[in-house]
């Protein structure tokens, strides 16, 4: 009976090292002829060049990348703050899309934002 109770125990415990990870605020799309472009806005309590939000990449329901955004320097003072991928190339058919953002520290966050497309 004990050992139900550890994965919660663990999830719980894991919570604070989460509060570093970037968090997608919002995301907008638009289709231009046969290409995307991807608008992400983003939070992360960036303390400089040894701790910021470095990127967020496009995924298909697949987990397949499909765009990666790098940002090139931390955003200290403006938070939250929108950057762009233009020219995405979204398969026909793919109805959804995720991001899934980067920190310089803790990598790849564990937290998806599910963005629906318009046909």
């Amino acid at each position: 009976m004990k050992t139900r109770w550890l994965p919660l125990i663990a999830a719980l415990a894991a919570g604070p090292a989460l509060a570093g990870d970037p968090v997608v605020k919002g995301v907008t799309v638009e289709k231009v002829g046969m290409l995307w472009n991807v608008h992400v806005t983003l939070e992360h309590p960036d303390t400089g060049w040894n701790h910021f939000a470095d990127g967020w990449e496009v995924l298909d329901k697949h987990g397949k990348k499909l765009a990666y955004r790098e940002l090139m320097h931390p955003h200290v003072k403006e938070q939250p703050f929108t950057r762009s991928i233009s020219g995405v190339v979204i398969p026909d058919g793919t109805r959804e899309i995720f991001i899934k953002p980067h920190c310089s520290v803790h990598g790849w966050s564990k937290t998806l934002m599910r963005v629906e497309l318009s046909p």
